[in-house]
C-alpha cells in the first residue's frame, strides 16, 4: 500500500492502510491537535533527527492491562521498603530530557527536539504526564506518556538507579487499575515489558478496545495536584 503524506489537514488514513512494518503516514506536524487525534486513532510518531515525521500503527500491538501487572517477589519487597517515592507531573521536563539520553549500545535518540516541544505542549494542556521515582531528593527513574479516556499511551522511560523506572511503571499500573483504566499502550514488543505482563494483541482488537475506552472521561490537568494520583496507597 502507498504511504500517505499528511498535509495541513488533521486527518489520518484508516489504520488498516498501514504497511506491514506499521508505517501509516509521513509528514504533518506535532501540534497538540494532530497528536491527540493520532492517539485517538491508535497512531503514534516515531522518527529520528533529520527525518520527516513518521506515523505508526503496528500490528500486533503491545498492551498491558493494568489489573494484570506482574510484580516479582523481589519488586514487591522493594516497593514495601519504600526505597522510592513515586510522584506524578512533578518533573515532566526533567523526565523527558532523561528519556532523551541515548541508551547503552545506542548512539542516538528518537526523542528529537521537536518531540520534546510537542509533548511538552501536550503536558501544558493536561494530556501528557510524567511519573517519577525519587530516591531521596534525586530522580532515580521515570516515564512519560499520554492519557486519553481509559488509556495511558506510554512513550518512554529511563532509570538512573536500579529498579527506578520499574517502580514508577508498576506503581502507575496499580493506580490505573484502581481508576478503572483499560490499557497501557506499550506500542511494540520488549522483553522487559513482557516480564511485567504486557502482551501482543491484534491491531483490530486494540482498536476496538480503544474505541470503547475513549468514551470514558479523560483525567486532564496537572496530576501532581490531583488526589486521584496520590501514589502512597500503592506503596
Amino acid at each position: 500500500m502507498p504511504v500517505f503524506y499528511l498535509n495541513e489537514k488533521n486527518i489520518f488514513p484508516p489504520v488498516s492502510f498501514a504497511e506491514e512494518n506499521g508505517i501509516i503516514a509521513v509528514g504533518g506536524d506535532l501540534s497538540p491537535e494532530r497528536l491527540v487525534n493520532a492517539y485517538k486513532n491508535g497512531i503514534f510518531p516515531w522518527f529520528s533527527e533529520g527525518d520527516p515525521i513518521i506515523w505508526w500503527s503496528p500490528d500486533p500491538r503491545f498492551l498491558l492491562f493494568p489489573g494484570e501487572i506482574k510484580i516479582s517477589r523481589s519488586m514487591k519487597r522493594e516497593l514495601r521498603k519504600g526505597t522510592f517515592t513515586i510522584t506524578a507531573d512533578k518533573a515532566f521536563d526533567q523526565v523527558i530530557q532523561e528519556c532523551r539520553g541515548p541508551r547503552k549500545h545506542e548512539s542516538g535518540t528518537w526523542i528529537t527536539e521537536d518531540i520534546v516541544k510537542g509533548y511538552t505542549r501536550l503536558h501544558e494542556l493536561g494530556y501528557a504526564h510524567s511519573v517519577e521515582a525519587w530516591k531521596g531528593d534525586k530522580l532515580a527513574g521515570g516515564l512519560y506518556g499520554v492519557s486519553l479516556g481509559g488509556c495511558f499511551f506510554g512513550e518512554s522511560m529511563f532509570t538512573k538507579e536500579k529498579n527506578g523506572s520499574k517502580a514508577a511503571f508498576i506503581t502507575l499500573a496499580l493506580k490505573l487499575a484502581e481508576l478503572n483504566f483499560d490499557i497501557i499502550d506499550c506500542q511494540v514488543y520488549t522483553a522487559h515489558l513482557e516480564s511485567l505482563g504486557a502482551v501482543e494483541v491484534p491491531r483490530s482488537e486494540f482498536t476496538e478496545i480503544l474505541k470503547v475506552s475513549l468514551t470514558k472521561e479523560t483525567i486532564t490537568g496537572d496530576w501532581s495536584g490531583n488526589s486521584l494520583f496520590d501514589f502512597s496507597s500503592n506503596a
